[in-house]
């Protein structure tokens, strides 16, 4: 696994896409979160919110990249690391490449949507305009404990 920035760092900004993943429970959305850094600041941030807000598109990475975007007046967001709880799907990848964000660090695989390295690999796609950054695996059995407890409790 490549670091895109040191464990230490990498955990400590997990935490807070922790935070946000627990409202989305709070909320009763899949519990993912997510955060967007840009010069080691938080600029966005957002929750797994698609039934709440009646929006197929609301993950949470969509909405940290919106957020961001309005924030730092730029739809651009070169030089930003997203850090994501859970890996992303398809759509989200696709927002991130549009964004132009440069890594992301997720916790754990997602091995039915995932695509990074689950179900895609990003790292393939040399024919793309923009590649970024992956660090993967932060904190990662409290990120999946967090998406099988909140499915046990649905069954």
């Amino acid at each position: 696994m490549e670091r895109v920035m040191n464990l230490a760092a990498a955990e400590i900004w997990m935490q807070e896409a922790i935070i946000e993943a627990r409202k989305a429970e709070s909320e009763g959305e899949v519990p993912v979160g997510a955060i967007l850094l840009l010069n080691e600041k938080i600029v966005g941030r957002g929750h797994n919110s698609p039934i709440r807000l009646n929006d197929p598109t609301a993950h949470a990475e969509i909405l940290a990249l919106r957020q961001a975007a309005r924030n730092s007046t730029n739809y651009r967001l070169s030089g930003s690391v997203l850090i994501v709880t859970i890996e992303p799907c398809i759509m989200c990848v696709g927002a991130m490449i549009q964004a132009r964000v440069e890594a992301v660090v997720y916790g754990a695989e997602d091995p039915k949507a995932g695509a990074i390295r689950s179900q895609f690999q990003v790292e393939d796609w040399h024919r793309l305009n923009h590649i970024f950054q992956v660090s993967s695996g932060i904190l990662q059995d409290e990120c999946a404990d967090l998406i099988k407890k909140f499915f046990a409790s649905r069954r």
